[in-house]
């Protein structure tokens, strides 16, 4: 019998699953427990994770026997793969898990934004009537921008043409006999020309060196001064400073941010205040759903690894 440490919250099922196999070591918020997450992957043979837990070479140091790492979820930025690979343990992820979820996000909170949802409702519980002043605006004939169009990107690129926007895209690892190209109907530009071009754009890349700091200053001064900006991938691609002083001074439509550079962003929050501005507490892949499919998938290839067997999802 194996020993499985899971340190961030999954879904029930899965860790019913897990238990009754192997010795089961569960506690949604050992991952900000260092000293006692150590003591707990010193006999792990396993270790489940969200984003929260660093899988890094001081906690693979004190955990010999580990073999497997399961990521319930499709970020990789706090696994350190090449201290990983070095140790020869296995990594698993949960990749199109969350993707619907993700996807659904994204259309909610461009409708979210442009029927100003929000202020309509505080207006009226303060018993407020005023039909013109919240008059909205239509997704339909409008340009979505989407920055890269892998799994999730192509998801929301088919839920954006059934809303009848416009969707054009960025992707360097596209080319026009693309899937989302041909299928979908999606235009590939540069990215300079996207921004120029859409009423919204939505982020869908990894955050590595290359893509950090993506949409500075610069890149929101080539957008519209009322485009709508979404990001449900990973903080680091925004310059927050950049984006609060766009809101303030009234040079971008509005933002949506369901993760950000800090997380929770705390105390000195540069978009602490700013107008315009949707947040959640990264949870845009986040449902009921979406949670138990990846979790159970997450677990099913934990179990297949301490089994032998081969993972179906491996990171390479």
């Amino acid at each position: 019998m194996a020993t499985v440490v899971v340190s961030e919250w999954i879904d029930g099922a899965a860790l019913e699953r897990i238990a009754a196999r192997h010795e089961l070591v569960y506690d949604p918020q050992l991952h900000a427990d260092v000293p006692a997450l150590h003591a707990a992957l010193a006999d792990a043979d396993a270790w489940v994770v969200r984003n929260q837990s660093r899988v890094d070479r001081a906690a693979l140091a004190v955990a010999p026997g580990l073999r497997v790492v399961g990521r319930v979820g499709v970020g990789l930025d706090n696994l350190d793969l090449t201290a990983l690979r070095e140790r020869g343990v296995a990594v698993t992820w949960a990749p199109g898990t969350n993707a619907a979820s993700v996807a659904e996000y994204v259309l909610g909170a461009l409708v979210h934004l442009w029927r100003r949802f929000d202020g309509a409702t505080e207006h009226v519980r303060g018993g407020g009537w005023d039909r013109p002043a919240f008059m909205g605006r239509e997704a339909f004939g409008r340009t979505l921008g989407l920055i890269g169009l892998g799994d999730i990107g192509a998801r929301v690129a088919r839920r954006a043409r059934a809303f009848g926007l416009e969707v054009v895209a960025s992707d360097p690892a596209l080319h026009d006999a693309s899937f989302a190209v041909q299928e979908l109907g999606v235009a590939l530009l540069p990215v300079d020309e996207l921004l120029a071009r859409s009423d919204a754009v939505s982020l869908h890349v990894p955050l590595v060196p290359g893509t950090r700091g993506l949409i500075d200053a610069e890149a929101l001064a080539r957008m519209r001064p009322d485009a709508l900006l979404v990001n449900t991938s990973r903080g680091g691609l925004i310059d927050e400073a950049a984006l609060a002083t766009a809101l303030r001074e009234g040079r971008l439509g509005g933002a949506a941010l369901d993760v950000r550079d800090h997380e929770p962003p705390g105390d000195g929050d540069p978009l602490a205040g700013a107008p315009r501005l949707l947040l959640t507490p990264h949870v845009a892949g986040v449902t009921v759903e979406s949670n138990a499919r990846a979790s159970r998938h997450v677990a099913d290839e934990v179990l297949r690894a301490l089994a032998g067997e081969g993972l179906r999802t491996p990171v390479r």
